[in-house]
């Protein structure tokens, strides 16, 4: 495969300029002007990326696919597809399954069924045994298996002391844990913010300091232990100022912010019901501008969709009983680009780094970058095309941006140098 006249923009080598790129037995062969198959193939495919970014394929740390269990909302098939369509080429799926991923069995079925789809398919295996946050499972021995990290995400760890032990050993193993960090102990109604929306609603809803709570509480920790810890969907103020603080005194700690928690806030619920309902859920216009102040200023290094597939009907159920979570893989470029770019909070060079190479860099991935001999995982999409969602190939559609007007078009996406996504408005070109 040859890529015509695209601009490159790579964080991990800091390049941004005009190139082609040719690929071959899936990676990187070359970089530079004028490229053409170098060997005769009987058919080599020519894309013209020209007025297109070519950049490297997106890796998305958090993302539900709800296989095994709950396969009427997604599956690694359809999970796949929705991954390629947002540029998305590695995925790392959360542990709450059913059953849960807390054996190697269970992670070896996954791995297994995962080799047959066309994006690379990461499995983190669970802290606690079936998640009740009482028993370490097996850490070694899931991560001897190909588990890439650890976390009970969707259920905190209540027993801080049960917690550090956790970290202790991710340490060890040199694997990143991962948290959900709400103390259920404050929240009468989840995924509603505590505050005027939810009043309106007639809810009592989620405060921020049931987030706050456990983060000052897990940085500290994170501290202490040496692990490399995730903050996942952090989604108030108060909290990205811990993550700063304890990041400045040496913990390793990694944040990351979701598309829809830097674009909306808790008033998208009187707008959208359910389909604005997360865990944690969106907040104040005043949180929603901290997580844009941590991107910027490098205290939030991931984003990451926490893609959730819920079905029409669950989503249907009145606000206090509809399960929390929207989808994401489809929109996260796009809501990077129109949210973060285009208003000029981050370049578009920093916006790609949080979602490829410090994803990469984290789980100890050998992708992330365009590079010579690198593996050619690519997305080539256009950052001033204007597009409205409104049909997914997720299974599910539970997403609050369905008709809203987005800039950033994803073109096409290649994984493992092979074509797996592409706008059907385009034509590819092949030469004899």
């Amino acid at each position: 495969m040859v890529i015509k006249n695209g601009t490159l923009i790579d964080p991990f080598s800091k390049t941004f300029k005009k190139t082609d790129i040719y690929l071959e037995d899936g990676v990187i062969k070359e970089i530079g002007e004028n490229l053409s198959a170098r060997t005769s193939p009987t058919d080599t495919t020519v894309i013209n990326a020209d007025g297109l970014i070519i950049a490297p394929g997106l890796i998305d740390t958090h993302i539900h696919f709800r296989d095994p269990g709950f396969t009427y909302k997604e599956d690694l098939h359809t999970g796949s597809l929705a991954a390629a369509k947002g540029g998305v080429t590695s995925v790392i799926c959360m542990a709450n399954t059913s059953p849960v991923v807390d054996s190697v069995p269970v992670l070896t079925d996954i791995l297994t069924r995962a080799k047959a789809e066309n994006i690379r398919i990461f499995q983190t295996s669970a802290i606690s045994c079936s998640l009740k946050g009482e028993e370490l499972t097996n850490m070694k021995e899931l991560k001897d298996a190909g588990s890439c990290g650890f976390t009970d995400d969707g259920i905190p760890l209540k027993n801080a002391a049960f917690c550090f032990k956790a970290m202790e050993k991710a340490a060890e193993l040199d694997m990143p844990i991962s948290l959900h960090e709400e103390d259920p102990s404050f929240i009468q109604n989840n995924g509603i913010n505590h505050g005027t929306v939810s009043e309106k609603c007639g809810i009592y809803g989620s405060p921020s300091i049931a987030e706050e709570s456990i983060v000052a509480r897990d940085c500290m920790l994170a501290l202490r232990s040496g692990a490399h810890v995730v903050i996942q969907h952090i989604s108030s103020a108060a909290s990205v100022d811990l993550v700063r603080m304890f990041k400045s005194r040496g913990a390793h700690l990694h944040a990351e912010a979701t598309p829809h928690h830097f674009t909306l806030t808790q008033n998208a619920v009187l707008e959208h019901g359910t389909l604005a309902k997360m865990n944690p859920p969106l907040r104040t216009e005043t949180d929603r501008l901290a997580i844009i102040e941590g991107l910027k200023d490098g205290t939030i290094d991931l984003i990451a969709t926490d893609h959730a597939p819920h079905s029409i009907e669950e989503k249907a159920k009145p606000l206090h009983e509809a399960p929390s979570g929207i989808i994401g893989l489809e929109t996260s470029l796009a809501l990077g680009i129109t949210s973060l770019v285009r208003p000029g909070h981050l370049t578009m060079m920093e916006l790609l780094k949080k979602m490829t190479i410090n994803p990469a860099e984290l789980y100890h991935l050998p992708y992330g970058k365009i590079v010579k001999n690198a593996p050619a995982d690519l997305v080539i999409f256009n950052p001033d095309e204007r597009w409205i969602p409104t049909e997914y190939q997720s299974k599910s559609c539970n997403s609050p941006f369905t008709g809203k007007e987005l800039y950033g078009k994803v073109k096409y996406t290649i994984c493992r140098g092979k074509l797996v996504y592409a706008d059907e408005n385009l034509c590819i070109e092949s030469q004899q």
